[in-house]
């Protein structure tokens, strides 16, 4: 089905917040610059702006205009947004395994469907930290031929998230989330820092994606001693 003038504008402006060209806190062209650079009516200006409002990609201030604003969607329990913006410049990763092409795991944290395994996975797993304070391991996976060559592409600011949006232009859409105390065990407890045996949290997560076919299925173990976790995910 071909595309009406306004969805059209609104995926050019939708991917360029996507990929930076307009960073959070940026206003984007006016109205009236919209009309004058793409031969549009106002009201297909307009419609356009609404889209990206209803998605949470813009707010409009009265006066001023369509600012870019920080997409922090809500998803179940958890909210989504970056490990590094939210803990800042402090932040730390470590890749304790790069992204490779693997077998399907035989446990994940939610049932994976029949077409997602006909194909490979691909997997990674980070240690993520606040300085030299780690506080949470994670592990991911999702099919791998729905974006094979994720495993040659390095990640925008050490954000997964980022990196699907600006460089695949795909976003999280929902989640269904699990959270249950365990006992740490002696990987956690050497990667954390940690006594064996101590509590942590597991948070066992499914991402759906704006790309259809594609779910990402993470654990994260968290030590909340020092750090709790809240209503922000930290991907």
């Amino acid at each position: 089905m071909a595309q009406t003038r306004y969805q059209q504008i609104y995926n050019i402006l939708k991917s360029r917040i996507q990929q930076g060209t307009y960073a959070v806190g940026d206003f984007l062209p006016s109205e009236n610059e919209l009309c004058n650079t793409y031969k549009i009516t106002r009201t297909t200006a307009r419609k356009a702006l609404d889209e990206l409002l209803k998605e949470s990609f813009i707010e409009k201030l009265h006066g001023k205009g369509s600012r870019v604003k920080e997409r922090r969607q809500t998803l179940g329990l958890l909210t989504v947004k970056g490990f590094s913006e939210a803990v800042g410049e402090n932040v730390k990763t470590i890749f304790l395994q790069m992204p490779k092409i693997i077998n399907w795991p035989e446990k994940l944290p939610f049932p994976a469907g029949e077409k997602e395994l006909e194909s490979d996975c691909i997997y990674f797993e980070r240690l993520r930290g606040v300085g030299d304070i780690p506080v949470m391991l994670e592990s991911n996976w999702f099919s791998a031929n729905r974006l094979e060559d994720f495993v040659e592409v390095d990640f925008v600011d050490g954000s997964f998230f980022k990196t699907l949006s600006q460089k695949y232009l795909i976003e999280i859409v929902s989640s269904e989330q699990e959270l249950r105390a365990l006992y740490a065990d002696e990987k956690s407890a050497n990667l954390l820092k940690i006594d064996q045996g101590s509590p942590i949290l597991r948070i066992s997560i499914k991402f759906t994606t704006s790309k259809p076919g594609l779910n990402i299925y993470s654990y994260l173990y968290c030590n909340t001693e020092k750090y709790p976790i809240g209503n922000i995910y930290q991907h």
